[in-house]
């Protein structure tokens, strides 16, 4: 049995289908019934609904697992205690391999998130389970690419002329249930996650403006205004939290690059990663194909 943490995410509603598809059993870890439901309806072998924050639940959903991938809930003010508290209920548990979803360059400890999961790193090499370690850098994520299509303008919270290295979610999943299903192979490994190419945010504008065929501006937002109009109404306690993330986040990505090398994916996948024009012309076609629809 697999356990996936924050399973319908961004990462875990990709990887569950490739695990299933491999034939694995599949114990989710999500928030609510109306995922559970959901992923139920998929063909996992268990869908459980509680908080990571409790002990209880995380010693229920230990049992029985050969392997665990967690994925921190990034906005959650306890991710740290959660990523600590998984890795020992897996130790209890008898878990022989623990993978865990960091982040690259996980000691840039001027980012909180980044702070965060270099402190679970640590906590997981000295548990003595058997573990691997992945770094993605930055997501190529399609709903930030949305409004872009829509809009023709491409926003960004930090400087518009600091470069950074990308990721494809598709090839992080594809490592992820690599790695969960041969786990003798890349026990004790640490891999950066990273595609090809460094872009600035002009740069990733004129990929747009390629793929999408029309002029696409580039423009620099504020990082407060920006995170308040995104969480509405949230919890204050939350959105001070994440107004601290974005914060940490639009400095360091103003003053310094965020840059990684794609050969470990490259190896890993036993082809070259996805381009961002790449992954963009998919992204771009799908929008494209839900604008006909409507």
């Amino acid at each position: 049995m697999i356990l996936v943490t924050s399973a319908n995410g961004n990462q875990g509603s990709r990887l569950i289908p490739k695990l299933l598809a491999a034939g694995h059993r599949v114990r989710a870890c999500v928030r609510s019934q109306a995922s559970a439901d959901r992923l139920r309806a998929l063909g996992v072998t268990e869908a459980m609904a509680g908080d990571l924050a409790d002990s209880d639940f995380v010693a229920r959903a230990m049992e029985g697992v050969r392997s665990v991938y967690h994925i921190g809930p990034t906005l959650h003010p306890a991710e740290r205690a959660i990523g600590f508290a998984m890795v020992d209920a897996a130790r209890v548990a008898g878990v022989t391999h623990f993978v865990f979803s960091s982040v690259l360059h996980a000691i840039t400890t001027d980012l909180i998130q980044h702070e965060i999961k270099r402190d679970i790193e640590e906590h997981l090499l000295s548990s003595s389970l058997e573990f691997t370690i992945l770094q993605p850098a930055n997501y190529m994520m399609p709903p930030r690419l949305q409004p872009v299509f829509a809009d023709g303008v491409f926003r960004l919270s930090w400087s518009l002329d600091r470069k950074q290295s990308m990721v494809d979610l598709e090839d992080v999943t594809d490592v992820a249930a690599l790695v969960l299903g041969d786990p003798g192979r890349h026990a004790a490994a640490t891999y950066e996650l990273v595609g090809p190419g460094r872009f600035t945010a002009h740069d990733i504008g004129r990929v747009l403006s390629r793929v999408t065929g029309r002029e696409i501006a580039v423009e620099r937002i504020d990082v407060e205004a920006f995170t308040r109009a995104r969480l509405g109404d949230a919890d204050p306690d939350l959105l001070r939290y994440t107004l601290k993330l974005a914060g940490a986040i639009s400095r360091r990505y103003s003053a310094h690059d965020f840059l990684g090398n794609p050969n470990v994916l490259a190896w890993l996948l036993g082809r070259e990663p996805t381009s961002f024009e790449a992954f963009a012309r998919r992204e771009h076609a799908a929008f494209l194909a839900r604008t006909d629809r409507c």
